[in-house]
């Protein structure tokens, strides 16, 4: 039996869904371990915790692996399925949410060690509650987007893309309130410069968010909406 009769057979049929199940169950186990490590990433800089900001390092490794094990499933159901519409559609989507989400991890890694650096040093009084808006965003924007892409819904899909413009603009205002302190007291900017990276990364974690947001908009209704051509 050839992999189209195979799959156009009622158990073929039942088999491929329960693949694309499957891999819909790696993407959100893989997205709950970026979340995770996000979270813990930032609250590693704002206590101050040298153990959580490693084990965000320490644990970049599973991001990694799940990757592969998504890449690996997705590549056997477009070999041997040879699905069309909205599942190919899926299927390739999910290559690169994984490869965004992974992305995720190493971002999250940057922010520990940036939390290391500054527990390193001694505590300069820098008040930027903008990096705490940030990190929830951000992470809002990961869990939507997700969200979105599982259940193939585009509205929610294009509201990930437009929560990001709000991520820029809060990025913007760190980046003036440091540069306001650093020039002020230069006991600032050592923290102030790790501040900027954290920011930046942050708003790297949003924009992959608004990667996925995109691929579930395309998923949906087939539409690319990249690079601003539709919100």
């Amino acid at each position: 039996m050839t992999p189209e009769t195979a799959a156009a057979s009622p158990a073929g049929f039942r088999h491929f869904h329960d693949q694309l199940g499957s891999l819909k169950n790696q993407l959100l186990g893989m997205s709950a371990k970026a979340e995770e490590r996000t979270d813990l990433a930032v609250e590693a800089l704002l206590t101050r915790d040298r153990e959580k900001a490693n084990l965000v390092i320490s644990g970049d490794t599973d991001l990694n692996r799940l990757e592969m094990e998504v890449e690996q499933a997705a590549v056997e159901l477009l070999a041997l399925q040879q699905p069309m519409a909205r599942d190919l559609r899926f299927i390739i989507g999910a290559i690169k949410v994984s490869n965004d989400l992974e992305r995720v991890g190493d971002h999250a890694v940057n922010i520990a060690e940036s939390a290391i650096r500054l527990a390193e040093k001694p505590k300069v009084a820098i008040s930027i509650p903008e990096i705490e808006v940030m990190a929830r965003r951000a992470r809002k924007m990961l869990g939507d987007s997700l969200d979105a892409f599982i259940r193939a819904d585009g509205e929610l899909g294009r509201k990930v893309c437009r929560d990001d413009d709000v991520v820029d603009s809060l990025h913007d205002s760190v980046f003036r309130v440091l540069l306001t302190h650093m020039m002020a007291d230069p006991k600032t900017i050592t923290p102030s410069l790790e501040l900027l990276l954290v920011g930046r990364n942050l708003e790297r974690i949003a924009d992959l968010a608004t990667n996925i947001g995109e691929d579930a908009v395309y998923l949906a209704e087939g539409k690319q909406i990249k690079h601003h051509q539709e919100a």
